[in-house]
C-alpha cells in the first residue's frame, strides 16, 4: 500500500512533537514498563517497545493518549500507514489474526 497523506507537512511535524513530548512523560513511560506488544501481545523489553499511532498521522491520527500505543518493532513496521480496522481486517483476511482484535473493537 502507498502512503496516503491527508495532512499537510505542519500538521505532520506538530503531531510528532506531540509524540516526542509524550514519550518523555511519566504516562508512557508506565505504557511501556507493561513490557508487551499492544497488537501481538508479545512479552518484549520496555526500552525495545516502539511507539504506534493506531490511525497513523498520515492518515489524519493525531499524537493523543488513546491513539498512542506500546508496540515491537515487528508490528510496527508491518502496520506501517495502515489503520488500526484496516490492519486488523488484513490479518484477518490472512488468517493470522491480531491478539489485540480480541481486546478492542475497531
Amino acid at each position: 500500500m502507498e502512503a496516503f497523506f491527508a495532512v499537510d507537512e505542519s500538521t505532520r511535524k506538530r503531531e510528532r512533537e506531540k509524540a516526542r513530548q509524550l514519550r518523555n512523560s511519566q504516562w508512557w513511560i508506565n505504557q511501556k514498563g507493561r513490557g508487551l506488544c499492544y497488537y501481538c501481545q508479545s512479552s518484549i523489553k520496555p526500552s525495545q517497545l516502539t511507539m504506534d499511532h493506531k490511525t497513523p498521522i498520515a492518515r489524519g491520527g493525531r499524537s493523543t493518549r488513546n491513539n498512542l500505543v506500546p508496540c515491537c518493532k515487528a508490528c510496527n513496521t508491518e502496520k506501517q500507514h495502515l489503520t488500526l480496522s484496516e490492519w486488523i481486517a488484513k490479518r484477518e483476511a490472512e488468517g493470522n489474526p491480531l491478539a489485540c482484535a480480541k481486546l478492542e473493537l475497531y
